[in-house]
């Protein structure tokens, strides 16, 4: 008797194919998108596609979900790029390659699913914050001042001076562009199925154009094959740069993280295989390899698409093997169809996706039940904002520590007063985080009588506090009178319990 599996394999064949051709549509304009608001060439966002699913699509790891470009790398991008060239752009992918599949061959996989979701989310709340600023501009036809500061205080000056046939016409060209994507899926009949939301919107606007003949500007094309640049090996030299190595770390560890992130939230979508994470972070080392080697943009698994994979009905790996398949067969045999595309309608895809990068529903109940959580996020978006991607998710990364550490460091003082002495019981964790208010509370006490600290009910004492409650001890030993005229030394070696476990300091 055959298997359910082998029953099924011709159904999931068809399944696999119609997802491969739904995922391909919705992977054109995002592709392309991502690589001018890269400012790069729009043929390496199809490359970087092409790599996903021919090179990613078939490895082991995660079986349904996509990758390509994605809008989280494309500020990074556009800051390496900016900075150093698009020279450095192929050795700073390859070398991020590499460190992927290393760290996924020592088992580092899954630990990435350790960074705090509220860093994840502020991440992606900065990423998509700083690509709506910097596609403003291109949306209204004008060039970006540059980082991410120096957008948001330019959008005053933008908003002044919109005037002209070029501008409006732009304007008006990615304002529609947001305005379909946001009412597509909400027409009535099968249309909105069919066709994605992005294509749709790109398509009309491309059609637009044309008929309308507007004075906004379009894709330059230059070729598949033109817009390639082979890493050599001349251009390792640029890693001795420690501003490149920074780069490289930056978007392996937003890479990973998104990419691993991703992962999670489709396997809850399906209920196939589960992600082998080690396996998947080696896949996506590979797949950027491949494009550092290409000089293309770098990849993470994107969830637009794998979402769009899975509601298609996907079976097995093979609709995301084809869908590489199909942007293939476009860029080598209709390249020139990128050239009507233009640039304000690609803006607004992107305005779009970066709203959608900002968690504005989960942000309430978050502040409502976890504001420690509510405020990590919001200052790694802001940092993300005010400096760069890389900066500002350390920084969410530092202060998420600390907020553990501080959440886990709780400590309890219990205060009793007896006919001869005083006791001071902790319970909890000491630890330097807490010393604060344990040695204000002790300084309170009363000094005309001894105190008894009992810390045998801690969980944890580090360094810090223990070398501070014996200095207090040890301060406060002639002040106080003893509890029965025993010497205090005596009186301190009876307080401190037998066995193992934290002593129980008396002071007097």
């Amino acid at each position: 008797m055959s298997s359910p599996q082998l029953r099924l394999r011709p159904d999931a064949v068809s399944r696999d194919i119609l997802a491969s051709i739904v995922v391909f549509l919705v992977a054109v304009p995002l592709c392309v998108g991502i690589a001018v608001a890269s400012g790069v060439p729009a043929e390496l966002g199809l490359v970087t596609g092409i790599v996903g699913g021919l090179v990613v699509g078939a490895m082991p790891g995660s079986s349904l979900q996509v990758s390509g470009p994605a809008a989280g790398l494309t500020v990074l991008v556009y800051e390496a790029v900016t900075t150093h060239g698009v020279a450095a752009l192929g050795v700073l992918v390859l070398a991020t390659g590499l460190l992927q599949v290393g760290l996924g061959l020592v088992g580092f996989g899954r630990w990435f699913r350790a960074i705090s979701t509220a860093v994840v989310h502020g991440m992606l709340a900065g990423i998509g914050l700083v690509l709506i600023c910097s596609q403003l501009y291109a949306l209204a036809g004008a060039s970006a001042p540059g980082n991410g500061l120096d957008n948001v205080a330019g959008l005053p000056d933008l908003f002044t001076r919109l005037s002209g046939a070029t501008a409006v016409s732009s304007c008006v060209i990615g304002v529609a562009t947001i305005a379909i994507l946001v009412l597509w899926k909400r027409l009535p009949g099968r249309l909105p199925r069919l066709i994605p939301g992005p294509l749709a919107a790109v398509g009309l606007a491309t059609v637009a154009v044309a008929v309308l003949n507007l004075p906004v500007a379009t894709i330059e094309v230059r070729g598949l094959v033109d817009s390639l640049r082979l890493t050599g090996l001349d251009d390792f030299g640029l890693l001795t740069n420690p501003a490149l190595l920074g780069a490289v770390l930056a978007f392996t560890l937003i890479a990973s993280a998104e990419s691993l992130f991703s992962a999670a939230a489709v396997d809850r979508m399906h209920d196939g295989p589960r992600t082998h994470y080690n396996k998947e972070l080696i896949a996506q080392g590979a797949g950027n390899t491949v494009c550092g080697l290409l000089g293309a943009l770098p990849m993470t698994a994107v969830i637009v698409r794998s979402a769009a994979n899975v509601q298609a009905g996907a079976r097995t790996k093979a609709s995301r093997i084809l869908h590489g398949v199909w942007l293939l067969l476009f860029a080598a045999l209709f390249p020139a169809a990128l050239g009507l595309i233009p640039v304000a309608a690609l803006a607004g895809v992107l305005i779009h996706a970066g709203a959608k990068l900002i968690p504005v529903t989960m942000f309430r109940p978050l502040w409502r039940d976890h504001r420690g959580e509510a405020v990590v996020l919001v200052v790694t978006a802001l940092a993300i904002i005010l400096t760069d991607l890389f900066m500002g998710v350390l920084l969410g990364i530092g202060m998420a520590v600390v907020k553990t550490a501080w959440e886990t460091s709780a400590v309890r003082l219990d205060i009793e007063e007896l006919d001869d002495r005083t006791t001071v019981a902790l319970t909890g964790s000491a630890t330097f985080l807490r010393l604060p208010l344990i040695l204000d509370t002790l300084e309170a006490l009363p000094k005309d009588r001894p105190v008894e600290l009992d810390l045998s009910r801690l969980r944890h004492v580090d360094h810090a506090c223990r070398t501070a409650l014996e200095a207090w001890s040890a301060h406060n030993r002639a002040a106080a009178p003893s509890m029965d005229g025993t010497p205090r030394e005596a009186a301190l070696a009876a307080a401190a319990p037998d066995g193992e476990g934290p002593p129980r300091p008396t002071a007097g």
